[in-house]
C-alpha cells in the first residue's frame, strides 16, 4: 500500500543570511537568530495519491461504514475526512508564512480564518483619496516611476502577508536595512528605527512626530523572509505603484463603518527589489511613505 498526502514544501535558504561582517553596530543577537531562522516559503495545493492497494482498502472501508455504521454518521465520516485534510494543510501553510504580526498559534490561525471572509475582493484599485486628510496630494506621479519588469510575484497570506516568489536579493534587503538605519542616525530628532509595531517581527523606520499616526509612527518595515516590504501611502501614490506594478494593497486595507480592521485602507505591500536599479525605485517609494506620515520630502537614499 503506498498512500502520500504533499502539502506545503518549505526551502530554507542560507544566502538570505547577512554575515557578519555585513551587519551594522546596531543590530541586536536577536536579530541575527531571527535572520537565520528566515526562509523562503513554497506553498502548495494539497494532493493525495493512492496506488491499487490503497484504492481497495479506502473503498472497503467506505463499504464498511455504510453497512455497519448509520447512514448520517456514515456520510459524516467520509466527508469529514478531507476536510480535515484540507484544514490540516492549510494550516500549515500558514505556519510556514513565517512569525508575522499573527501569532503562530491554533488560535492565531482561527483568526486569520476569520478575517478571510473580510478580505478586499480586488488588491488592483487604489483608495479614494480623504480630502479632510493631510497631506493632500502625493509624489510619486512626479517621480516617472517605470514598469516593473516581469510578471507580479505570487503573495499569500494576511498576518503574516508573505512574496512566494520573485524574491529580493540579499544586498538589496541589506541596502534596505542600513538606509533606514542611516536616516535614523542623522535625524534623531525625526526617525527612529526598532520592530516593526504592526509585524512584531522585522526592522522599521518610525516617524517621531508623525501627521498620520499609524501604529506609534511606523512609516515602512522589511521582512526579514522574503524581502517585501509593508507601509502607508497617499491614495494617489498607491494608484501609481499598483498601475507600475510595484506593489499590491493588503488585503485586509479597507475601511468600514461597522468593523474595524487591523490596518488602515492605505496600507501596502512593495515587492522586494531585486537589483540596483529596483532598490533605487523602492527607496523613491519609501521617500512617498515618509512624505505621506510627516508631510516632509525627505530622500532616503536606499542605493
Amino acid at each position: 500500500m503506498s498512500m502520500s498526502i504533499a502539502p506545503t514544501e518549505t526551502i530554507t535558504s542560507l544566502s538570505l543570511i547577512p554575515d557578519v561582517d555585513e551587519r551594522s553596530s546596531v543590530h541586536s543577537v536577536d536579530e541575527v537568530d531571527l535572520l537565520k531562522a528566515s526562509c523562503v516559503v513554497q506553498q502548495k495545493p494539497i494532493s493525495i495519491t493512492l496506488d491499487g492497494t490503497a484504492v481497495f482498502i479506502v473503498s472497503l472501508g467506505v463499504v464498511l461504514a455504510i453497512h455497519f455504521l448509520d447512514s448520517y454518521l456514515a456520510e459524516a465520516v467520509v466527508c469529514l475526512i478531507p476536510v480535515a485534510l484540507l484544514v490540516h494543510n492549510d494550516y500549515h501553510n500558514f505556519l510556514n508564512l513565517g512569525p508575522g504580526g499573527t501569532p503562530s498559534t491554533i488560535q492565531g490561525y482561527i483568526r486569520i480564518t476569520y478575517l478571510r471572509m473580510l478580505t478586499l475582493r480586488d488588491p488592483f484599485t487604489a483608495p479614494l483619496p480623504d480630502p479632510s486628510r493631510d497631506p493632500k496630494t502625493g509624489v510619486l506621479a512626479g517621480k516617472h516611476l517605470p514598469y516593473r519588469a516581469g510578471p507580479r510575484p505570487v503573495v499569500a497570506g494576511i498576518a503574516p502577508q508573505r512574496q512566494l516568489d520573485q524574491h529580493g536579493s540579499r544586498q538589496c534587503y541589506i541596502a534596505l536595512r542600513q538606509a533606514m538605519e542611516r536616516l535614523s542616525a542623522k535625524n534623531l530628532h525625526k526617525f527612529g528605527t526598532e520592530r516593526s509595531c504592526l509585524e512584531k517581527h522585522g526592522l522599521a523606520l518610525f516617524a517621531r512626530h508623525p501627521l498620520q499616526t499609524n501604529c506609534q509612527g511606523e512609516i515602512a518595515h522589511v521582512h526579514d523572509s522574503d524581502h517585501s516590504m509593508h507601509m502607508c501611502l497617499h491614495p494617489n501614490d498607491i494608484k501609481e505603484i499598483l498601475q507600475k506594478g510595484w506593489g499590491q494593497r493588503h488585503p485586509l486595507a479597507w475601511k468600514n463603518r461597522f468593523i474595524q480592521m487591523p490596518v488602515s485602507q492605505d496600507f501596502v505591500m512593495v515587492y522586494a527589489p531585486r537589483d540596483d536599479m529596483e532598490l533605487e525605485i523602492v527607496g523613491k517609494i519609501i521617500n512617498a511613505a515618509i512624505w505621506y506620515t510627516l508631510a516632509e520630502d525627505v530622500d532616503i537614499n536606499a542605493k
